[in-house]
């Protein structure tokens, strides 16, 4: 999943996404909350988590101007404001859930999961499919023709990517940027290692080659031949 996380709380928000990393999902940090509506209208995000108290505009105002602009992405409120008012305002505010601080990452990921499995997730998207490949995004299951794939958490999140861009080319730098969350080009053959080992377990061991490299361009994925 791609997730976006409003948060000045430069401990918290490193905290938040080196757990999501390690589950294989990208997120976005920005302290601010005006910069962090910016971005939520401009992207496209499975899951925003919002802090209450934020510089430029507070969480409230945050989810306000979100949901009367049409945007239905699911807001989790991660804050220190816990009294029952506080709740029921985010609630009221367009929010999705509330958890507050403290917290253990456990939860947080327990909830986003929650989410995922709601069907009012942008795009409602929850399954993708590619011929005869499937990724169940809520189970984190991959399977091919029935067969069980076994991928780590950063080859799930390349193949996701790949997936949801069926059809499309995507470039070295917009996989560094998507999957890695990179906005430079690294002296590194990162992708094309990850794609190289998702072959081998997504092709290789099958009759019809779906992961394909564009010459000069990139890659990318379908059934076609």
């Amino acid at each position: 999943m791609r997730i976006l996380v409003v948060e000045d709380d430069a401990d918290t928000a490193a905290y938040v996404s080196h757990g999501f990393a390690e589950e294989g999902h990208v997120t976005e940090i920005l302290p601010d909350g005006r910069d962090g509506l910016s971005q939520a209208m401009a992207e496209e995000y499975d899951v925003l988590i919002v802090d209450r108290m934020l510089p430029g505009l507070d969480g409230l105002s945050f989810v306000h101007a979100l949901r009367a602009a049409g945007h239905r992405a699911p807001v989790i409120f991660l804050t220190a404001l816990g009294g029952v008012d506080d709740r029921v305002d985010g609630l009221n505010a367009g929010g999705d859930d509330y958890l507050i601080k403290p917290f253990a990452f456990s939860e947080l990921l327990a909830r986003v999961n929650a989410l995922a499995r709601r069907p009012h997730l942008r795009n409602a998207e929850t399954v993708l499919k590619v011929g005869d490949l499937v990724m169940d995004l809520v189970a984190r299951k991959v399977t091919r023709a029935g067969t069980v794939i076994d991928v780590q958490p950063r080859e799930f999140r390349l193949l996701e990517v790949l997936m949801r861009n069926k059809g499309r080319v995507l470039t070295r730098t917009m996989l560094l940027e998507r999957v890695w969350s990179f906005h430079f080009e690294p002296k590194t053959s990162v992708v094309e290692t990850h794609i190289s080992r998702l072959r081998a377990k997504v092709d290789r061991p099958f009759d019809k080659e779906l992961i394909k490299t564009v010459r000069c361009c990139g890659y990318t994925i379908n059934d076609h031949e």
